[in-house]
């Protein structure tokens, strides 16, 4: 039971039953959303709320084309809600952070001779004395 119990108390186990939750509960966001915003202004603009009566027959099989209608609808509806929701405000933020963390300027450089760390503003190697081209500091 020792054993059982250090599993479930795990980081990655707890983590990962915290993200199921949040998003389940998400989902039930986006799918509010969608049905309840997004597709009656779908209707509006289209003039039909619902293209799940839309089916045809052969030989007495009735193909319901309409359903699947709907569902590539709100498929795409609730893709694009996602990204523009979460996808990019997510991205803007990264590369916001990124941006803010901007690589510090080196402060020594490799001797081409000995390939020892000499100071950037060194002309000559203090450990085998060879003459080094002054390095360009970037601005």
């Amino acid at each position: 039971m020792k054993g059982f119990r250090q599993f479930l108390l795990r980081g990655n186990v707890v983590d990962m039953a915290v993200g199921v939750v949040v998003g389940a509960a998400f989902g039930g966001v986006v799918n509010s959303m969608v049905k309840d915003l997004l597709t009656p202004f779908l209707a509006a603009v289209v003039k039909k709320p619902d293209f799940s009566a839309f089916s045809f027959e052969i030989h007495g099989g009735r193909f319901l084309y309409g359903d699947f209608i709907n569902n590539v609808i709100s498929f795409v509806i609730i893709a694009a809600a996602v990204y523009f929701a979460v996808v990019l405000p997510i991205n803007a933020l990264m590369a916001r952070l990124q941006h803010a963390e901007k690589p510090a300027q080196p402060n020594s450089k490799k001797c081409p001779e000995c390939l020892s760390d000499i100071p950037i503003e060194a002309r000559r190697c203090a450990h085998c004395t060879q003459p080094v081209s002054q390095a360009r500091v970037p601005a």
